[in-house]
C-alpha cells in the first residue's frame, strides 16, 4: 500500500475496562487480584509514563466506570439498557453490578481514574468501550442492545465534558458498524490483521500461534487506516503487548520488547502504522518487569519521534477525514475532549 504519511506512525490504544472486562465469564472474583492492582499502582504508574515520554493514548473507557455511584430503579439495575442474550451469561446481564459507590465497590466505579486520565499534563484521548463490555459482535447483541450500550457511554462521557470519536470493541469484536457514524464515532480499533485470527480459526489455536509469535519476537503487522462506510475507518491492531500471567509469564519480556521494537521500525521504513494495545490489567502480573519492558518500548518511540522519523498520536488523530490535514509536523491533532 502507498502511504499517505510523512514518517512512520505510533498509535497506542488501552481498554480500560476493571473487573468489567470479565465479569460475565469469572463473576467478580477471579480477577479481582489484577484488577485491584490496577486501580492502586498501575493507572497511576501508566500515567506518569506517558507523561514522561510525551505519549497521547487512546484510553476506551468502559462507561461505567464514568460512574462514581449507581442504584436500582424499582428493583432493575440500569433499566435503560436492553440486555444482551449472550449465550454464556444464564443469569441477568447486571447481576454482579453491586449497586454501591466507588468507595465501596472500587472494581466496578471509576469516576476518579477517568479524572485522573483527563487531568494528565499530556492529553489523553478517551475512546468508547460500550457502557457494560456487552459484546456487540456476538450474535447474542441485538441491534436494540448495542445502541442502548453506546448511547449510555456517550452521555456519562458528555458530562464529563468529553465527546468521543474513537470506539473499541470488546474483545476485539465488532458489530453493529452502522451505529459508530450514526452516534458520531470516526475510527475504531479493528483486530489484527494476522490470518490466524479470522473466524474459522479455533480459539485454542488462535491462542497457541498468537504466543508463538510473542515467542520467536515475529515483526507487527504494520496498519494502515480502511474506510469502513459512512465515513467511520477502521485503524486495524498491530501488536497485544502480551501480559506475564499464566503459563505466558517464562515468556522473557524481551522478546515483547525485540517485537515491539521490529514494529516501530518496520513502521518508520514503510510510512505505515504500528498500533500497541493492551488492557491496563496486563501490567498487574510481575508489575516492575511489565513496566520495565513498556518504558524500553516508549523511550525507543521517543528516540524515532526526536529523529524525526516517527509521530505519536492516537487513535482520533489517525482517521483519514482528519490526517489528510497535515501542518509542519505531519499529522493534525484530535482532541478527545468537549468543544474541540
Amino acid at each position: 500500500m502507498i502511504s499517505t504519511y510523512s514518517t512512520g506512525i505510533f498509535t497506542l490504544s488501552l481498554d480500560f475496562e476493571l473487573i468489567w472486562g470479565t465479569v460475565d465469564l469469572w463473576g467478580p472474583e477471579k480477577f479481582r487480584a489484577v484488577c485491584e492492582i490496577e486501580r492502586e499502582l498501575v493507572i497511576d504508574r501508566l500515567l506518569s509514563l506517558l507523561l514522561e515520554f510525551e505519549v497521547s493514548a487512546t484510553w476506551s473507557v468502559v462507561g461505567h466506570l464514568f460512574l462514581d455511584r449507581c442504584s436500582a430503579v424499582s428493583g432493575c439495575k440500569h433499566p435503560e439498557i436492553i440486555r444482551p442474550n449472550h449465550w454464556w451469561c444464564k443469569q441477568d446481564w447486571f447481576e454482579h453490578d453491586p449497586c454501591g459507590t466507588e468507595t465501596t465497590s472500587p472494581l466496578f466505579y471509576g469516576r476518579s481514574l477517568v479524572h485522573k486520565i483527563l487531568s494528565c499534563r499530556v492529553p489523553q484521548e478517551i475512546g468508547c468501550h460500550t457502557f457494560s463490555h456487552v459484546i456487540l459482535g456476538e450474535s447474542g447483541c441485538s441491534h436494540e442492545s448495542a445502541e442502548s450500550e453506546i448511547l449510555a457511554c456517550i452521555e456519562l462521557a458528555r458530562e464529563m465534558g468529553v465527546v468521543m470519536r474513537s470506539f473499541v470493541f470488546p474483545r476485539n469484536k465488532p458489530g453493529h458498524l452502522d451505529l459508530l457514524s450514526r452516534h458520531g464515532f470516526t475510527c475504531y480499533r479493528g483486530p489484527e490483521p494476522s490470518w490466524f485470527e479470522r473466524k474459522w480459526v479455533p480459539e485454542t489455536c488462535k491462542r497457541i500461534l498468537h504466543l508463538a509469535t510473542v515467542i520467536t519476537a515475529s515483526c507487527p503487522r504494520i496498519v494502515w487506516p480502511q474506510r469502513n462506510g459512512d465515513d467511520v475507518w477502521k485503524i486495524p491492531a498491530s501488536m497485544l503487548y502480551f501480559p506475564m500471567h499464566g503459563l505466558r509469564r517464562y515468556i522473557p519480556v524481551s522478546r515483547r520488547i525485540r517485537r515491539a521494537i521490529k514494529g516501530l521500525e518496520s513502521a518508520v521504513k514503510q510510512k505505515g502504522i504500528f498500533h500497541l494495545w493492551f488492557h491496563p490489567t496486563n501490567l498487574a502480573d510481575n508489575l516492575d518487569t511489565m513496566f520495565t519492558g513498556l518504558r524500553a518500548i516508549l523511550e525507543h518511540a521517543a528516540v524515532l519521534r526526536a529523529n524525526g522519523e516517527l509521530q505519536i498520536v492516537p487513535m482520533g488523530s489517525l482517521a483519514p477525514r482528519f490526517s489528510g490535514r497535515y501542518d509542519r509536523g505531519g499529522l493534525s491533532m484530535v482532541s478527545g475532549h468537549a468543544g474541540s
